[in-house]
């Protein structure tokens, strides 16, 4: 059996597509449309890289963004400032501020700052508080787990009373994913580096995310057959016939898992993509709020 392939960049195409539709709706009723402000902190290429892919995004789509570049020596009052100017910026219906944040200021602080109705990222305390809890809805889910969830409904993956497998307890991936799958209803087991076992416990998945930042740990002996893989990782392994002299890969063996899995996600173009689509989608989501059309 071979694997079908989640294209992520086609399904997070058609995702921005129907966001781009609504956002001309949008500014064909009210005159307005959604803005997102990104801030970035220093000058790590990683993090340039992922806020420029950002600003691209919003403009396919109609959304204005707004880009804030602070030194890497900002004090953490500046940062904290200008969360609250942003807060107060009618223009403005999503903050992003771009992880990690150098050592000297502290991320929780910070987050901790953005506006509620803001938090386009869903990393605001209170967001992730609710996603924790029975019958509470955040305002806004992390964009890599819902993009996750999204990613299984549109290939006709059923979550209801499946066993989720999810290798990495991170704020980012880990947790949030875990807890979208319990609220539809999966039965859980998280996984980590003190885990027993490991390949015993992933062989019991019917979906399995690998969420762990270790290049191809996952075997294909690891998978049970016909499962679903959700390959989150993004790592750079040497390739000396590679344009860079290096290639990204995921946490799966993809030539091996494909050959067990029912479904997978490639790495690039599985997860990544969706990732971003989310964010977008959230942003517009917040627009809609403030103008009253859903509920919130």
């Amino acid at each position: 059996m071979t694997a079908q392939i989640i294209d992520g960049k086609a399904i997070a195409a058609t995702i921005r597509s129907e966001i781009a539709d609504e956002v001309a709706k949008i500014k064909e009723s009210f005159g307005v449309v959604p803005g997102l402000a990104t801030v970035l902190v220093g000058d790590r290429k990683d993090s340039q890289t992922y806020v420029r892919m950002k600003k691209k995004a919003c403009a396919e789509v109609g959304i204005t963004s707004f880009g804030y570049d602070l030194p890497g020596d900002v004090s953490q009052e500046e940062l904290l400032q200008l969360v609250r100017e942003l807060n107060a910026n009618p223009d403005i219906d999503g903050i992003l501020v771009q992880l990690p944040l150098p050592d000297h200021i502290d991320e929780e602080r910070v987050l901790a700052e953005i506006d509620i109705a803001k938090d386009v990222d869903g990393f605001h305390p209170v967001n992730i508080g609710r996603l924790a809890m029975k019958g509470r809805k955040p305002l806004f889910t992390p964009c890599t787990p819902r993009g996750i969830i999204e990613l299984l409904d549109r290939s006709g993956i059923e979550i209801e009373g499946k066993n989720a497998v999810v290798l990495g307890r991170s704020n980012i991936v880990g947790l949030p994913v875990s807890m979208l799958l319990l609220h539809r209803n999966a039965t859980i087991t998280i996984c980590h580096s003190r885990t027993k076992n490991l390949p015993e416990v992933t062989r019991r998945a019917d979906i399995l995310v690998a969420a762990i930042g270790r290049a191809q740990m996952v075997r294909g002996d690891w998978i049970q057959p016909g499962a679903a893989v959700i390959d989150v990782g993004v790592n750079a392994v040497d390739d000396p016939t590679a344009k860079k002299g290096y290639r990204l890969v995921g946490d799966v063996n993809f030539e091996e898992a494909k050959e067990v899995a029912g479904y997978i996600t490639p790495v690039p173009g599985g997860v990544g993509p969706m990732t971003i689509a989310m964010l977008l989608k959230n942003t517009l989501d917040a627009r809609k709020r403030r103008l009253g059309l859903i509920d919130g």
